[in-house]
């Protein structure tokens, strides 16, 4: 059974200090389930520091692939959606998306699940006989909203952090 993704419920938050959601938690573009983090924690006492990347592409590429964090190199036309803090990870876990990819699901939040069955033999879960997948919802639009004024702030964009 999938945990609901609470990030589901944040337009339904109370308002504070006549602000609607101002209790709620900051936007994410990504969010693991708890089984998804049970799975990285393992993976990440036996690969070490961890990252997602999605391409789109063909060989799997509708799912997001797990690596040993830097193994697979990002491009400058990659983005990164963002980070998952998985309990018991010492650092957080970076998500990355090919950047032609990112234009189809720029208005959607995706959560990082796990489910039996054999994926692709790159990703790092394809060995325990189970594979990641992508659940996604649309953002809403004070969502959305956030998320592009936070990104133009930082300058979040296609910039990858490798040279």
């Amino acid at each position: 059974m999938v945990e609901p993704d609470p990030a589901c419920e944040r337009d339904a938050a109370p308002e504070r200090d006549g602000v609607p959601g101002a209790d709620r938690a900051p936007a994410s573009r990504v969010a693991a389930t708890p089984a998804a983090a049970d799975l990285l924690a393992r993976l990440r006492t036996r690969h070490g520091p961890l990252m997602f990347h999605q391409s789109g592409g063909c060989c799997d590429g509708s799912s997001p692939m797990c690596y040993p964090d830097g193994e697979f190199r990002v491009g400058a036309s990659d983005r990164h959606l963002g980070d998952l803090d998985i309990p018991g990870v010492a650092e957080p876990v970076p998500v990355w998306m090919s950047g032609a990819q990112f234009e189809y699901w720029r208005h959607t939040h995706l959560t990082i699940d796990v489910v039996a069955g054999r994926g692709s033999g790159f990703s790092l879960e394809a060995p325990d006989g189970v594979r990641f997948l992508l659940r996604s919802r649309l953002l809403s639009d004070a969502e959305l909203h956030e998320l592009e004024l936070r990104e133009r702030e930082e300058g979040e964009g296609p910039t990858p952090p490798h040279p």
